[in-house]
């Protein structure tokens, strides 16, 4: 009598080999943006901490006949800023859910935020008393939201890519990398401003 041996792996459920190295390769890419932000996070934190030192040393900190930095408007940019992570979390949501024009909306969303905060530090660069040249505080001032608004612009162009890349048929059918990156070097942006403002502007 003879006994048919029955392979179990037969009955499993056979995954394309492409799936594997696609997935392999898209978190090594996060994983590596992850790394460029620990990085970005350096720097800034090496900008932080120069900050705190010549400020705490300083004897003439701020530029002769300047008394501070108005809070008011910056206030406000910030809550704009702050809120846009908000709705670039919305737009992540609607892109999953197979919305694209829902993701659309809000990701343009996002970009106006981004560019009324870039456009509100103009004007307040513009009606500044001092420029990069006045004192240490003169040039801290201008290099940290500087290096940060660099970074801001950044984000917006991303943003944009990203947005066009919508439009393509399908592109957006599994969700993409770039999106999930655009959208986590913009909460880089925001948190590191908190940081920037409560050291700029409140701190006195």
């Amino acid at each position: 009598m003879s006994t048919t041996k029955v392979d179990p792996t037969l009955n499993a459920k056979v995954v394309p080999v492409s799936t594997h190295l696609e997935e392999a390769e898209e978190d090594n890419r996060m994983f590596g943006f992850i790394v460029f932000l620990l990085s970005e996070s350096v720097i800034f934190l090496s900008f932080f901490v120069g900050y705190i030192v010549y400020k705490t040393n300083a004897t003439d900190w701020l530029p002769a006949g300047f008394e501070g930095l108005e809070v008011r408007e910056p206030f406000i940019n910030t809550i704009v800023l702050v809120s846009s992570s908000f709705v670039i979390y919305f737009a992540e949501r609607f892109l999953q859910k197979e919305n694209l024009w829902g993701f659309r909306i809000f990701w343009l969303l996002t970009m106006a935020m981004g560019s009324f905060f870039l456009y509100g530090q103009a004007v307040e660069w513009m009606g500044l008393p001092f420029g990069f040249k006045d004192g240490v505080f003169g040039g801290t001032f201008y290099l940290l939201t500087g290096f940060h608004g660099l970074h801001v612009l950044t984000g917006v162009l991303l943003q944009g890519i990203m947005l066009g890349r919508s439009f393509i048929p399908n592109n957006y059918a599994e969700g993409e990398y770039g999106v999930a990156a655009t959208s986590l070097f913009w909460h880089f942006v925001d948190v590191i401003w908190i940081v920037l403002f409560l050291l700029i502007y409140v701190w006195r």
